[in-house]
């Protein structure tokens, strides 16, 4: 168990680990549930090739949408691209780093689906049963028969216990055929997508180099700047619904109308009270703290330090920086969190 607790504890702190995490979870889920899934073809002519596209193409969607909601950078992906620009521009290649690394994620359950289906076959012996050629695989009786008839029987080739037309072409040589076309068809499927990551992982950094790294580091800033928000608001909750909870039975001990019911309350220690006193930041009441998350939803501050080192240079944005804020405006930026 602590092996499993030490595991887990690196997975929450490291973001990028996580995700890859979850991403493995779900391409073994998407395996099991293929392997848990009863597949039942209709072997009706115009539905065998819906019911198994769909089973082929429909799960993998839901797949995807999926790893996209077990994302929590999506939620950050809106707002930073919803978000008014106020002191900080937006980058787009910032924000197509992001989708593309979430999509990259996404997109290995799906993948894993369509490729065990592909090499399984049975959806592809469903979906394409009536696309058998008859003039290679059958024999020469099929000739009486109408084109209904023909696509009624081939329809039933997935069905075992249904098909009859053993005389008409042995399902045996039918499915066989279709499964072998699938499964080439699914390796290929694999062989493209392989080639494919293998271009995006390590071809594309080599030419945009100083692009990619930009667009890295500030995806990673984006994502530790929110956590540590997050954080922040935490203990800056944490210390104003303290203030007013000791405020509240304060004001009822001092109450003349209550009584004997005078409780005791004990003072703090003045380091307690000093440090509380400044992690409020001098916000005394609900619309002042609504206010300040407000601005710092519509006008972030710039990422700068210094305003020595703004004067020279210019914002990660590429366009010519503005001025770096005063210590006052500073504390108010730091108020807001």
């Amino acid at each position: 168990m602590d092996k499993f607790r030490m595991i887990f504890q690196f997975l929450q702190s490291n973001q990028e680990s996580f995700m890859n995490g979850i991403c493995g979870i779900m391409a073994l889920l998407s395996a099991q549930i293929y392997v848990a899934f009863d597949f039942k073809c209709p072997c009706l002519p115009g539905y065998n090739l819906a019911y198994g596209m769909g089973i082929l193409l429909m799960p993998p969607l839901v797949l995807f949408l999926f790893g996209f909601v077990m994302n929590n950078n999506v939620s950050m992906l809106a707002e930073e691209w919803k978000r008014p620009i106020g002191k900080r521009q937006k980058d787009p290649a910032v924000l197509r780093y992001m989708l593309c690394s979430m999509a990259q994620r996404a997109i290995i359950a799906p993948v894993i689906w369509i490729s065990v289906t592909l090499l399984h076959g049975e959806c592809f012996i469903c979906a394409f049963s009536t696309s058998v050629p008859m003039h290679k695989l059958g024999n020469s009786s099929y000739k009486h028969l109408t084109e209904k008839e023909i696509r009624k029987i081939l329809a039933q080739i997935p069905c075992d216990d249904i098909y009859s037309g053993q005389e008409l072409i042995a399902r045996e040589v039918a499915t066989r055929y279709l499964r072998c076309i699938s499964q080439a068809t699914g390796w290929v499927f694999v062989l493209l997508v392989t080639l494919l990551a293998f271009l995006a992982r390590a071809i594309r950094p080599c030419f945009t180099q100083s692009a990619f790294l930009k667009s890295k580091y500030w995806s990673h800033y984006i994502d530790i700047e929110r956590r540590l928000f997050e954080e922040t608001c935490t203990k800056h909750a944490k210390s104003f619904a303290k203030v007013c909870i000791q405020q509240f039975f304060e004001n009822m001990n001092k109450d003349p109308f209550m009584g004997h019911t005078h409780m005791h309350i004990p003072e703090k220690a003045p380091s307690e009270s000093e440090e509380e006193k400044e992690q409020l930041l001098g916000i005394a009441d609900q619309g002042t703290m609504n206010k300040l998350l407000q601005n710092w939803h519509q006008c972030k501050p710039p990422l700068c330090l210094n305003q020595e080192l703004m004067q020279n240079g210019t914002s990660w944005t590429g366009e010519i920086a503005q001025p770096c804020p005063s210590r006052k405006e500073y504390a108010a930026y730091y108020s807001k969190v």
